[in-house]
């Protein structure tokens, strides 16, 4: 089985985010990049389905020199080999055509994605990638076994659980519960270093969207304590301050 996780080079989710040139640029200075935490998952099972010489994982990156780190931490987690497609991701339906171009010249039978980026939190590369290669795609599974032939994933949907077998290829995006991301050993580190890293050069793909501007959230208003046993006090201010009743 041959297996291709798409990863994304993302802020941590503790960084101050900022912004420059009138809101309209992702201010990076003393930014922390790392691996997203559900493509962590994603490459994760993967390497379970191909564990013990069952096949191969690659990993895939949309993005400049600046993510080879992040790319070098999924192989030292256990990916076979990496792909970087050098060019920043300036939207989701730039990344999945540089993603789809690349699997249209080298094919595989499952490609894995995170639910979505920590970033843009947009979970739209998976369904993109499916419709530009004309195979099935199915998000936000909790579940994935595979046999030669065909898988079974588990999606959580309101009131239960729905259950699919889909035959290979696919492309399918994972959340929590599929796998548990795996820390890379020392074997791992090092080995890291000697994988292949293939660096490709990308297709010209016509922008469909313009970012105007970015805004942070408003800050957090001020918080008034009331006792437990004050509830007079407690209905006054949402009476005359909040103004909720």
């Amino acid at each position: 089985m041959k297996v291709l996780v798409c990863i994304s080079n993302v802020p941590d989710t503790t960084t101050k985010i900022t912004f420059t040139d009138n809101n309209t640029q992702f201010n990076t200075n003393g930014v922390q990049f790392i691996l997203n935490p559900y493509d962590e998952i994603a490459l994760a099972r993967a390497i379970e389905l191909t564990d013990g010489g069952k096949g191969s994982v690659t990993v895939i990156n949309v993005g400049d020199a600046t993510t080879e780190a992040t790319v070098r931490k999924a192989l030292a987690i256990g990916a076979t080999d990496a792909v970087r497609i050098n060019a920043k991701p300036h939207d989701a339906w730039f990344v999945a055509k540089q993603i789809a171009e690349y699997v249209k010249q080298n094919p595989f039978d499952l490609i894995l994605t995170g639910r979505e980026s920590i970033d843009y939190n947009g979970s739209k590369v998976a369904g993109m990638v499916g419709e530009l290669l004309d195979i099935p795609s199915v998000s936000i599974i909790k579940k994935l076994d595979a046999t030669d032939s065909e898988a079974t994933v588990e999606r959580e949907i309101e009131g239960g659980k729905e259950v699919l077998t889909i035959p290979f290829p696919f492309v399918a995006g994972t959340a929590e519960g599929v796998a548990e991301p795996k820390i890379p050993n020392m074997r791992g580190i090092m080995s890291a270093r000697t994988k292949p890293l293939t660096v490709v050069e990308p297709v010209e793909v016509k922008s469909t969207s313009e970012i105007i501007s970015f805004e942070t959230p408003a800050p957090r208003g001020q918080v008034t304590l009331v006792p437990a046993d004050d509830t007079a006090k407690l209905v006054d201010l949402l009476h005359n301050e909040a103004r909720v009743i």
